[in-house]
């Protein structure tokens, strides 16, 4: 029985985050984020993060004042205080009552890493961080299990299918295509389908591609 998933997404220039614009601007890395509530100032948030980068101006195009708080070999810390509100995507997380336990950035990308209770918890995440950034992509699914041993999973974007792929995929499956031995070969999924041959193998080469990619690693 799976006891959380950890999981890691990437969000290219995501809307409402200080950060990636900060990072952004100068081409530069953010290694980590950290950030504390002054329970003073409840709807207030304090957020500090190193910024690694050629060079720094005196001034970054933000909503907020960036302050700079100490220097490290060649990155500078920087501290801002923001209302909570903002819609950034770390809110959308913490809001399923999921802890954001990794900050970083690349440029103007952002990653973060969250644990999740359970997948339908996972689901309802994701489906609210796509309606707010749609250049999502999730890089990493882990899930924990009881006996403390680690399952990878996977999560596959059924939308980078064109329908007439999922078409071709479902009916192949149906038709025990995928089968060994094979229940129907590709001439009788192909008349199923009302099409040629050679166009269901070209629709069924690019579903598995979009598949395979979702699934496998590579390195660079």
């Amino acid at each position: 029985m799976a006891s959380g998933i950890r999981a890691e997404v990437k969000i290219d220039d995501p809307d409402g985050c200080v950060v990636t614009t900060a990072a952004g601007s100068v081409r530069g890395d953010v290694p980590s984020v950290s950030k504390s509530t002054n329970p003073e100032a409840p709807d207030r948030v304090s957020e500090e993060f190193m910024l690694e980068a050629a060079e720094y101006p005196d001034e970054f195009d933000t909503d907020v004042e960036l302050s700079p708080v100490f220097s490290y070999g060649s990155s500078e810390v920087y501290r801002f205080t923001r209302e909570l509100g903002r819609g950034c995507p770390c809110e959308c997380i913490e809001r399923h009552d999921s802890p954001v336990v990794d900050v970083r950035a690349k440029g103007s990308t952002l990653y973060l890493t969250f644990h999740a209770p359970d997948m339908q918890g996972l689901q309802a995440i994701i489906g609210e961080l796509k309606e707010n950034c749609s250049n999502l992509d999730v890089q990493r699914l882990l899930q924990s299990q009881q006996d403390h041993a680690e399952q990878n999973l996977v999560f596959v974007d059924r939308n980078t299918l064109t329908a007439r792929q999922l078409e071709v995929l479902e009916t192949a499956h149906r038709m025990g295509y995928f089968d060994h031995p094979k229940r129907a070969n590709a001439g009788e999924v192909a008349d199923e389908l009302g099409i040629t041959s050679t166009t269901f193998t070209e629709h069924l080469a690019a579903a598995q591609t979009k598949l395979l990619d979702a699934i496998l690693e590579y390195d660079d």
